[in-house]
């Protein structure tokens, strides 16, 4: 029985973006910065062709693996765009953004909203989380991706409350024709005199891509199965399980869990690890970033023995450099690292050479 799995390091790029300048980005590096300022060793993705890419020693090789450097071919750098291409949906023409969105589109979602600005997440919190809670507005803000975030308390407001309103937002865009790439449900918690922070509750209300890997997958009676928010990237299209997660931690004990299954069917295991990004690259926390890497490096040493012949892709979906000015994505290129690749990796190819690793090894057409 075939079966497979892709690991997406959401934001872990490495730099050489040759259109970088077009986006503001010129000289992001994520892993690269990292590494030159944080005496970063990461002994399990270099033994299978990491420190290669990145110009550095590399130490003996994970037997059957190749590595090679992915150039986005899709316009954008946010995570849906991203996570498509890597499915082999290649985006010609980039979603939609706003700095300020429309007072008539709010009004038919269902506002009164504070904010309507384009704010990170924990700024926008520290300016209205208080004023929020006297009015019972939620906040609404964008960033320089194409997202559409609706933030509200989780007790006051209600969770369920919030992510009736952001489905209702999906919905208003759908029907206006406007090509948000997501609608972000951010609930938080806390009070002004004890800072407020966002949950692990959020929810990605997004559009609905064209056929994917996971969709063909699908007909031919693959399982494919999501981990962390993978469901939610692709609206539901071509997932046949979901298993959402707040953490990378809980998004590796769920890695674990599946592989260790048991099943009749052939199965795809597709997750998102998202803390690099959301914690760390958005905040510009340089350190918290190098400190959630070893973790994952020091828990992907544990699991490699149990890859066997399976195929294992471990990837990324843009970069998110904290050390680059402001808080949005960076457009890099991003790691392919591969065990039992069927096909070569190919350097500086598109994201959608995933896809046909992932076609090849179950037999499908490419």
């Amino acid at each position: 029985m075939k079966r497979a799995l892709l690991i997406v390091l959401d934001s872990v790029g490495c730099g050489g973006a040759k259109d970088a300048a077009a986006y503001g980005d010129e000289g992001a590096n994520t892993l690269g910065h990292l590494f030159e300022r944080h005496d970063l060793e990461l002994p399990h993705l270099a033994s299978l062709g990491l420190n290669r890419l990145l110009g550095r020693e590399e130490p003996r090789i994970f037997p059957a693996s190749e590595a090679a450097r992915m150039s986005e071919a899709s316009a954008g750098k946010d995570t849906t765009t991203g996570h498509w291409e890597i499915a082999g949906c290649i985006l010609r023409e980039p979603f939609d953004t706003f700095t300020r969105f429309p007072q008539d589109l709010l009004d038919e979602i269902g506002g009164p909203f504070l904010g309507n600005v384009a704010a990170s997440g924990t700024e926008i919190l520290e300016q209205l989380g208080e004023m929020h809670l006297r009015t019972g507005k939620p906040i609404v803000y964008t960033s320089a991706d194409s997202v559409l975030q609706i933030a509200a308390h989780e007790d006051a407001y209600g969770l369920e409350k919030l992510h009736a309103l952001c489905e209702r937002a999906r919905q208003v865009l759908n029907r206006r024709g406007i090509r948000i790439g997501r609608v972000i449900a951010r609930p938080f918690t806390g009070d002004p005199a004890d800072r407020f922070k966002r949950t692990g509750n959020r929810h990605d209300y997004s559009l609905k891509p064209p056929g994917t890997i996971l969709n063909r997958l699908r007909s031919e009676g693959i399982e494919t199965i999501g981990v962390g928010k993978i469901s939610d990237i692709f609206a539901g299209s071509g997932i046949s399980e979901s298993h959402p997660t707040r953490s990378n931690a809980e998004g590796m004990a769920a890695i674990e869990r599946l592989w260790s299954e048991s099943r009749e069917l052939p199965h795809f295991i597709f997750a998102n690890l998202v803390d690099f990004d959301s914690l760390y690259g958005h905040r510009r926390d340089p350190e918290g970033y190098a400190k959630c890497l070893r973790e994952f490096d020091a828990w992907l040493g544990g699991f490699l023995p149990e890859i066997g012949e399976d195929l294992l892709i471990i990837t990324a979906d843009h970069g998110n450099d904290p050390y680059h000015h402001g808080t949005d994505h960076t457009r890099e290129q991003v790691p392919l690292l591969t065990i039992n690749s069927p096909l070569e990796v190919e350097d500086s190819a598109d994201f959608i050479q995933v896809a046909r690793i992932v076609a090849r090894h179950f037999g499908l057409d490419e």
